[in-house]
């Protein structure tokens, strides 16, 4: 059965389309600027058996079922899960709401869990915690069906393969991130274990930090780490400074470009370095938004990155790295928390306005999350120790399209020349099937060129054996895939050479 996250193109797999069949996008709501056409639906409070403990991560499912549950994980181990639809009164208290919203909840580690993640259709569940390991939860049976261990300090954050979920990259405050596999583990009594199948060691670490003997670990932690929707291609930030590194899962000996506010590393020299507390894509892979320890959040656009930020967002306090930020599926919104107590929602398109200021917690807020399919519900945290859930009026939406479909997409047509050349051709030959391939997809070029310029054909380059340079240590499991042992083509990590898909790295040639 197909899932639902396959279904849904990314914007690296249906650029061809457009520039063959047209460019059309369907309508999404639009949210207005006034703050007061939000209205808080409810909130619950995080304690275990009288004791209140912190939230610190917190995720929506993804299918369209159940995407009205949010999974919540707290600094004492707990994952809790909350129907968001339950009626919540004005004279309930936060602890009566959440004993009546609380679908189960249990003990996942016995260290704060830092991320986590709804993967396989929301059948399953990761969690990133600072015991060093990430586990594989059944939630229906609040069971651990797998650990994947091999990180050597607290795992700050982890990201799925947008469409094949035993692919995981975590990022750790070791310095590393890693890709693991879930198929290649060891099979236990009661649940599997895993090791990575590649890992770079020291992927974020300080300008300053060759000349020193030890680099403390705040300082070369990542913090954050995205699976992009080109598939084969990752995104890193650390907490060193306020660069996102962007790597080719197949060649992890460098990173293929990298992104941050100021392009010319010359200026660094004198300022203050300030690390990356979260990153966030949309649904289609266009934008990136980075929460800089600056007290900015950064808006990258995936193909344009030499270009620096596309714009950048100010208002709230990010003072500290449990301070994230999530964009709206359809790109049209970035929501973030804030140190002050409060949450801020920014217009993308609009970035000088100011933003809509969401007043309800008494702590610092911490993570925040959208609901994928009930458009305009949201979620926040806070050290508070509450959890609260918002609602866009439906009064509050304009029909207007979001900064991601607005991205337009020159169409490449046949010159007339080629054209007619094309219909000789095939009243010559009459090999109609010739022609149609020509036409659909190995000839795009602009109309009235002179010359017929021909679309480049990109191959995947074949898997090599990772070596140690630039700095990065790379490091390979001997145990591969099963795929990957033999050559077949579902393996992301080691594809034919015959695979022909455009990638981030196609964007971006490095220098040879």
């Amino acid at each position: 059965m197909q899932t639902e996250s396959s279904k849904r193109q990314s914007f690296f797999q249906d650029t061809r389309s457009r520039e063959l069949n047209g460019f059309r996008v369907r309508k999404r709501p639009y949210i207005a600027g006034d703050s007061s056409e939000f209205n808080q639906i409810g909130a619950v409070s995080i304690e275990h058996t009288g004791d209140h403990s912190p939230p610190m991560a917190l995720s929506f499912c993804k299918t369209s079922k159940s995407s009205h549950v949010i999974a919540v994980t707290d600094e004492d181990g707990y994952v809790s899960l909350y129907n968001t639809r339950s009626k919540f009164p004005s004279s309930s208290t936060y602890q009566q709401n959440a004993e009546k919203a609380r679908i189960c909840e249990w003990i996942a580690h016995d260290n704060a869990i830092f991320d986590i993640c709804w993967i396989k259709e929301d059948t399953n569940i990761l969690t990133a915690s600072g015991d060093q390991s990430i586990k594989v939860w059944d939630p229906q049976e609040k069971k651990c069906v797998g650990e994947l261990m091999g990180h050597t300090g607290s795992v700050k954050s982890l990201c799925s393969h947008p469409t094949n979920h035993d692919l995981v990259v975590s990022g750790s405050r070791d310095g590393s991130f890693a890709l693991w596999d879930l198929r290649c583990s060891r099979k236990g009594h009661v649940k599997f274990y895993a090791a990575p199948i590649a890992a770079v060691q020291g992927a974020h670490i300080s300008p300053h930090g060759k000349r020193v003997r030890r680099v403390k670990a705040a300082s070369k932690s990542i913090t954050s780490v995205l699976y992009l929707k080109d598939e084969v291609s990752i995104a890193t930030a650390g907490a060193v400074d306020s660069v996102v590194k962007f790597w080719d899962t197949r060649n992890l000996k460098s990173p293929v470009i990298q992104a941050c506010p100021l392009p010319d590393t010359s200026s660094w020299k004198g300022r203050r370095l300030h690390g990356i507390s979260s990153l966030s894509q949309d649904s289609n892979g266009v934008f990136i938004s980075a929460s800089c320890m600056d007290n900015r959040i950064y808006l990258y656009n995936v193909l344009q990155l030499e270009k620096g930020p596309l714009k950048s967002f100010s208002g709230c306090q990010i003072e500290s790295f449990f301070v994230k930020s999530a964009m709206s599926p359809d790109a049209a919104h970035i929501l973030s928390g804030s140190s002050d107590g409060k949450a801020y929602l920014w217009q993308v398109d609009k970035p000088e306005a100011d933003p809509i200021v969401l007043k309800s917690h008494d702590g610092e807020v911490t993570a925040v999350d959208w609901c994928p399919c009930e458009i305009g519900k949201i979620a926040t945290c806070s050290d508070d120790f509450t959890v609260r859930f918002w609602n866009i009026h439906s009064s509050c939406y304009a029909n207007t399209r979001s900064p991601s479909s607005i991205q337009k997409r020159r169409v490449m047509a046949l010159p007339s020349r080629e054209c007619r050349k094309l219909l000789v051709d095939e009243e010559l030959t009459g090999l109609r099937k010739d022609s149609e391939e020509c036409a659909s997809d190995d000839v795009l070029c602009q109309r009235d060129s002179p010359n017929t310029t021909t679309m480049p054909e990109i191959s995947t380059p074949k898997s090599q054996k990772k070596t140690f340079a630039s700095g990065f240590e790379v490091e390979q499991a001997f145990e591969k895939t099963p795929e990957a042992e033999l050559n077949s083509p579902s393996s992301v990590l080691n594809p034919p050479s015959s695979l022909k898909r455009r990638t981030i790295r196609d964007y971006f040639l490095m220098a040879s």
